[in-house]
């Protein structure tokens, strides 16, 4: 399954900023439903890939530790306006997410 990722890329300075927004639940495995009582089970973003023009640029191992619908913002230093970039994911349950954009 698929999962929407919105992400935007911006110049300034020399510097892109990359913002990427992941709609995920991001359930610790810790909580009980208040309607079940049920522990609810962990899913988690696992690993978040940012890439410059196709060749990674950010790997990043994520865990329970992040919040839900997370917002990640890596600043990048070698890419250009015009250039690609793509963010991709993965989380425990093997769901994916994918997004790019061109640099502004």
């Amino acid at each position: 399954m698929h999962i929407a990722t919105k992400m935007k890329a911006r110049t300034r300075q020399g510097i892109t900023e990359v913002l990427v927004l992941v709609n995920h639940p991001m359930d610790t495995g810790l909580v009980r439903s208040k309607v079940t009582h049920k522990i609810i089970p962990a899913h988690f973003i696992k690993t978040l890939t940012v890439a410059v023009n196709h060749k990674p640029a950010v790997i990043t191992d994520m865990g329970i530790a992040v919040s839900k619908d997370p917002l990640i913002a890596v600043k990048l230093t070698h890419a250009k306006k015009g250039d690609l970039i793509t963010v991709d994911w993965i989380d425990n349950e093997g769901m994916t997410g994918h997004a790019q954009t061109h640099v502004s």
